[in-house]
């Protein structure tokens, strides 16, 4: 994409307070406390660009699946910090699956009320995949009219990461025993600085530390179950970690009366680490599902994540 004058001034600019900001980093060998908006667990410049030192990913690849339901990550707000969670979405299927995702990222809502995205339905998306397990993603500028601070745009980036991984891997486009980059251009190009703060154009993986410490996979929002046994299943990010739960029952004045309540174990195996299922009987009414990770010391509920479903 050619470049104006004045547009490549603005890039110099920040390019150089970008690198202004990491020089005064390492020399005061400290981090100054964001907001509860923009905390970012690690570095910012680490998870967007998932360098050595920093796990491959925090969330397991997901797994082939024959659904056609499009595996998208979106942000939400948990203990004054902002992390990844998923839903699986029911999309159209005149693009391939990874582009199908993200432009469900790009230009829906999600189910739940308690996420986001920052990202713009942009008139231009396509995606391809190497037989060296990178999947290129080429966008438009309109992508980004967005306004966001740095690790707002660290995060949004991620968001664009891990849907695209996740349905490739879904869909089994990827071999998921190896690694798993995504590479995105701007109108074919590279060195874009999404959001004004993150460079693109090489390889970037999962960063860890930003999926949810506990999520809710089923019921997703506003899901009507058959009565009787209702299975509902989670992850957390702490394997074999205690996890408190509880379940509400929501009348039609929108007041809200605990109904059940109990402790479970996030599982331990390498296959099943940090999920976590449990099997309850619930009569037709509406409900609220709560669950959150139980602090070891204080039993203290933390990063509770929360459902609403109805059982009819």
């Amino acid at each position: 994409m050619p470049l104006t004058a004045g547009r490549a001034a603005r890039r110099l600019r920040l390019r150089a307070a970008v690198g202004s900001l990491a020089a005064l980093l390492l020399l005061s060998g400290c981090i100054a406390e964001p907001g509860p908006e923009s905390t970012l667990p690690g570095s910012a410049t680490a998870a967007a660009s998932g360098s050595p030192g920093v796990p491959a990913t925090s969330a397991p690849l997901e797994t082939t699946q024959s659904s056609n339901k499009a595996p998208v990550y979106w942000l939400g707000r948990s203990n004054g910090n902002v992390f990844l969670y998923r839903e699986f979405r029911d999309v159209p299927e005149q693009e391939n699956p990874v582009t199908r995702a993200l432009r469900a990222m790009m230009s829906e809502k999600p189910l739940d009320p308690d996420f986001f995205t920052p990202w713009q339905n942009p008139e231009k998306l396509a995606s391809s995949i190497s037989g060296k397990n990178v999947i290129t993603v080429d966008l438009s500028e309109d992508a980004f009219n967005s306004n966001l601070d740095a690790d707002m745009a660290v995060r949004a980036v991620q968001q664009l990461v891990y849907t695209a991984t996740a349905a490739a891997a879904s869909s089994g486009l990827i071999d998921s025993g190896q690694q798993i980059q995504v590479r995105v251009l701007v109108d074919s190009h590279t060195d874009y600085m999404a959001f004004d703060h993150v460079q693109l154009g090489g390889p970037m993986s999962r960063a860890g530390g930003l999926a949810a410490p506990v999520w809710i996979i089923d019921p997703q929002e506003s899901t009507t179950l058959a009565g009787g046994s209702v299975k509902i299943s989670g992850r957390s990010t702490i394997a074999g970690g205690k996890l408190g739960w509880q379940i509400l029952r929501v009348e039609g004045n929108g007041d809200k009366a605990p109904y059940l309540t109990g402790e479970t174990t996030a599982g331990t195996e390498a296959a099943q680490s940090g999920l976590f299922t449990l099997a309850l009987s619930l009569s037709s009414g509406n409900y609220e599902l709560r669950v959150s990770q139980v602090d070891a010391g204080t039993g203290q509920e933390l990063n509770v994540d929360t459902r609403n479903f109805t059982v009819g």
